[in-house]
């Protein structure tokens, strides 16, 4: 430093990719959760009183105790070999087409989206979404200058017909799908819509990535095989630990074709060498000892309780123009307003009387949805739930009317 003469021009000094990056809304929103009177449906937190505290504890001494080198020095990139093998075990009841050597152990599915677009996505490319789609996904890729187009859902998930008829005049290089509890609408794809997926992306040569966080939460109805076991070799899987066991031991997985794991592996070696070799062997200590599947039966059962309350106090108090999805697991479901009603500057008035939620605005690549909005049942108790509804149906009820007055003057 010469005097104070000279400063770097930091953000003329920072690669044009950057200008691309946003905070997350989410991430922001969750401010409002460390305000103790703002009853929070923004964040897609599961229930934190019911995190598995005591077995957590047993896990971390067994490892300690029992493998204390192991459990605290590198290890490979593609992960704990028992995890993976567990993991291929499990999924494979499901159909899943996993062998250890296809699994890649991720710092949650977050860095699995992350690392798909190092290997997949370039300048221009484009990708075939939902609409509205996960969050994460837009944030993580939008860096990678692809070109989003969008397909609607309706309550059986993505409209397959209307993807069909855009791939017609688009091409596309994947097409990414939440198939079951979507994030943020609450939709489940069809059975016979996810054969038509296969068959739609078969004919356009087009692959799959099937991100499935929320597939082990259903409360109700049967089971639909997941996609990849539909499209074997045309298909990349992803799956996570944060919302069955914790969120904050950050471990996803990838479940992809040998060629395509190569060069994830070589992407996560650049990115963070391997992920934490205690966080897998504390997961793979409560998995394989069949702690995990009690823990998600309980969590079922907490869920499908704060579903039903808020569906119930929604039926009770919102106004008759607004409509919503019935998700059949899952955390989240997703509001529908009238037009002319803006849920992103709605949401200052929802603060004022200590409520919030995410704007629809978020799930769209191209700022669409301004009229909806997501709210996460899995994180409140009942009551609050039933509060929270109350004070946000009163601000929707203003709004509404506004909305209808502003239409017909």
């Amino acid at each position: 430093m010469l005097d104070g003469q000279w400063t770097t021009d930091w953000e003329a000094c920072m690669a044009p990719r950057t200008r691309l990056m946003k905070r997350s809304v989410i991430r922001e929103l969750l401010k409002f959760t460390e305000m103790p009177d703002v009853i929070s449906f923004a964040g897609g937190l599961p229930a934190p009183e019911v995190f598995p505290v005591r077995e957590f504890r047993e896990a971390c001494a067994f490892v300690l105790d029992e493998m204390p080198q192991r459990a605290l020095q590198y290890s490979s990139t593609e992960g704990f070999l028992p995890l993976r093998r567990w993991l291929a075990d499990k999924v494979g009841k499901y159909g899943v087409p996993a062998v250890p050597e296809n699994i890649l152990l991720t710092n949650g599915s977050q860095q699995a989206l992350d690392l798909l677009g190092k290997v997949f996505i370039g300048p221009g490319d484009t990708v075939l979404t939902e609409a509205p789609t996960y969050l994460g996904a837009l944030q993580a890729w939008t860096p990678y200058e692809p070109r989003f187009i969008t397909v609607p859902l309706d309550d059986d998930g993505m409209q397959v017909d209307k993807t069909a008829e855009l791939l017609k005049r688009e091409t596309a290089k994947f097409i990414y799908v939440l198939p079951n509890f979507h994030n943020p609408a609450g939709t489940t794809l069809s059975q016979e819509r996810r054969n038509q997926l296969v068959t739609l992306a078969a004919k356009h040569n087009l692959f799959i990535v099937e991100d499935d966080p929320y597939g082990e939460l259903r409360f109700e109805g049967e089971d639909i095989p997941p996609i990849i076991a539909l499209h074997k070799e045309n298909t990349i899987y992803l799956g996570t630990f944060s919302k069955t066991l914790a969120p904050g031991i950050r471990l996803g997985w990838i479940i992809a074709p040998e060629i395509v794991m190569d060069k994830l592996v070589q992407a996560k070696q650049g990115a963070d060498l391997h992920t934490g070799t205690f966080v897998q062997m504390v997961a793979y200590d409560i998995a394989s000892r069949g702690i995990l599947k009690q823990h998600v039966v309980t969590i079922r059962q907490v869920y499908r309780e704060r579903r039903d309350v808020m569906l119930q106090t929604m039926a009770e108090h919102f106004p008759p123009q607004v409509t919503w999805t019935r998700p059949q697991g899952g955390l989240f479901l997703w509001v529908r307003c009238p037009e002319g009603v803006d849920t992103e500057q709605m949401l200052a008035k929802a603060v004022e009387q200590r409520v919030a939620y995410v704007p629809g605005f978020a799930f769209y690549p191209d700022g669409r949805g301004r009229n909806a909005m997501r709210l996460n049942f899995s994180c409140m108790a009942p009551s609050q739930i039933r509060e929270g509804i109350e004070r946000l149906a009163r601000v929707l009820k203003n709004e509404c009317a506004a909305a209808q007055a502003a239409k017909t003057a």
